[in-house]
């Protein structure tokens, strides 16, 4: 706390400085000529979009398709996510120097790219640029900028950031044919020293005479607060100007999610704010306080009784919301057991089979996939593994439900964003007892969840979130003629079981599997090792990933 006080203190006494420098114009903002430039070229809110299939658009990424200009948050989110927690607090100290330099963009980048990339492997690297950063870049597109973009035909990209820090996302996402950018240095090859090459203004300008020659792009998109991507309209025939101060007019630049080039379902990481010089802070501080927090967070799960349990949890913090609370009304089935009730949730956490239990004030078993040891032992309810065997999970789930109600989450993995993965038909064929129960969390700081970290520590990540809500909405029981009692086939009731809880929750539904997530964001299929059960075996995937669209 001493050491977070101190740096609390040097950065705002370094902002503080900085500010004194600008407003005595140390630094050349070169305001006036940008207005000069900007005059001369119409807003990209004004652009056609017809018949342009055939033209070929040149482009910055940052300022002109990504709205903000900061680079800051997705350095950041590097070093915190692919790095560790004192390379990211490393880069949160630098970041009033940052600020000064804003306007000398090659120093402040090369300062950015070398404590973002120095030692850091290359492996890691490439998971956080496909499985945490596009999430932030989606959320942050410009929408006019992106709608001309896709009207055109060929697509060339120049960026200051390091190549493969959007090469993926733009190809993927937004369909670009040419990504020109820095090149990172590698040493061993495996490890980034920290340097870069091809960053500056000049390496842009051979690039696009590379690419075009003596010929023009038919479009240029250029930001109306970046003096360089200026330099570059003389390769094109026609320019547009991304200008920050569009939202003033009453013009939308904000990207909705159902304008997405590509839908978002999977995603990695752990913050789940865009971190911001400000906002990392408010993490760094927060963090010795929230250790402890969700120390008594859990351990108030385990020891106390459910119904105290809700009242505590809202004292320190927690938000549950339950609605139509369900009675259990098992019916006596043929042969020589009484059949319990199957419990079919969303999976949004480990924690579910926790809060739905706490939601039904009483325990209910529930059948796991890969749970880690750790989790097992602080479950406050009894856990069962399941072995991906059919015969074999079949005949635990018949001998469970024989013995009272059950849980299952049929997904098989969690999935942060508003859509339902497939649902395996298992749960139908064994169960006549059903009751859909849509289970939703929300956080504002960490997720938790995770396909390539540390698994075991997913409960207590979720803890540290300053407000963690979790809702509960337990709707009423499938009736006999819906379930293959009443002559369905299991995937008929499963599919029909996805799509209610789906619209319980403003959902989507998606054909996606458990081991479509973790090829895509880690690249094995998710299982627990035995030896290490934090840790997901890294069994690398050959071929080409498996890619399915929403429903």
């Amino acid at each position: 706390m001493v050491l977070l006080k101190i740096a609390a203190h040097w950065e705002f006494a370094c902002c503080k400085v900085a500010k004194k420098l600008r407003s005595h114009g140390f630094l050349l903002r070169n305001s006036a000529r940008l207005h000069q430039v900007h005059s001369l070229h119409s807003s990209v809110t004004k652009c056609s979009l017809e018949g342009r299939e055939g033209q070929t658009l040149v482009c910055d990424f940052h300022g002109t398709l990504l709205g903000t200009p900061y680079l800051f948050p997705y350095f950041m989110l590097v070093a915190f996510e692919g790095g560790s927690l004192l390379r990211g607090f490393l880069l949160l100290l630098l970041s009033p120097l940052l600020w000064v330099l804003g306007y000398h963009r090659e120093i402040t980048m090369r300062i950015l790219v070398f404590v973002t990339f120095c030692g850091l492997r290359t492996k890691q690297l490439e998971l956080v640029s496909r499985a945490v950063l596009p999430k932030f870049y989606l959320e942050n597109l410009h929408l006019q900028a992106c709608e001309l973009l896709a009207a055109t035909g060929m697509r060339v990209v120049l960026t200051s950031m390091p190549r493969v820090m959007v090469e993926g996302f733009l190809k993927e996402y937004l369909g670009v044919s040419e990504v020109v950018g820095a090149e990172l240095q590698v040493v061993r090859g495996c490890y980034f020293t920290g340097l870069i090459s091809g960053s500056t203004l000049a390496a842009k300008q051979k690039a696009l005479k590379d690419i075009f020659g003596e010929a023009k792009a038919d479009v240029a998109l250029v930001s109306s607060s970046n003096l360089h991507d200026h330099l570059f309209i003389t390769y094109c025939k026609e320019t547009f100007v991304v200008n920050k101060e569009e939202d003033t007019s009453g013009i939308s630049t904000e990207m909705p999610r159902t304008k997405y080039p590509k839908p978002l379902v999977f995603h990695d990481g752990r913050l789940a704010l865009l971190p911001t010089p400000s906002a990392t802070l408010a993490v760094f501080m927060w963090l010795p306080i929230a250790i402890p927090l969700a120390i008594f967070r859990i351990a108030m799960g385990i020891i106390f009784p459910y119904r105290v349990t809700v009242f505590i949890g809202a004292l320190i913090g927690i938000r549950f919301a339950v609605g139509r609370p369900h009675t259990s009304t098992s019916d006596a089935s043929t042969g020589s057991c009484r059949k319990g009730e199957l419990y079919v949730c969303t999976h949004r956490t480990l924690l579910d089979p926790v809060i739905l239990c706490i939601a039904l004030q009483r325990p209910v078993p529930a059948v796991t996939y890969s749970l880690s040891r750790m989790s097992e032992m602080l479950a406050p309810m009894k856990t069962v593994r399941l072995t991906r065997d059919r015969k074999r999970d079949a005949a635990t789930i018949r001998r469970l439900l024989c013995d009272g109600d059950l849980a299952v989450c049929p997904e098989g993995t969690t999935c942060r964003e508003p859509y339902l993965l497939r649902f395996s038909s298992l749960f139908a064929e064994l169960a006549e007892n059903i009751v859909p129960v849509a289970m939703d969390a929300r956080v504002g700081m960490f997720y938790g969840t995770t396909a390539s970290g540390r698994k075991w520590l997913d409960p207590v990540v979720f803890m540290l979130n300053p407000l963690p809500v979790y809702t509960v909405d337990i709707l009423e029981r499938v009736p006999p003629e819906m379930t293959c009692a009443g002559g369905l086939t299991p995937t008929e009731v499963a599919n029909r079981i996805q799509k209610q809880l789906a619209d319980a929750l403003g959902f989507e539904c998606t054909a996606f599997t458990r081991r479509d997530k973790y090829m895509i964001l880690a690249g094995n299929e998710g299982v627990v090792s035995k030896q290490c059960e934090g840790r997901v075996v890294s069994n690398q995937c050959e071929g080409q990933e498996k890619k399915k669209q929403p429903k």
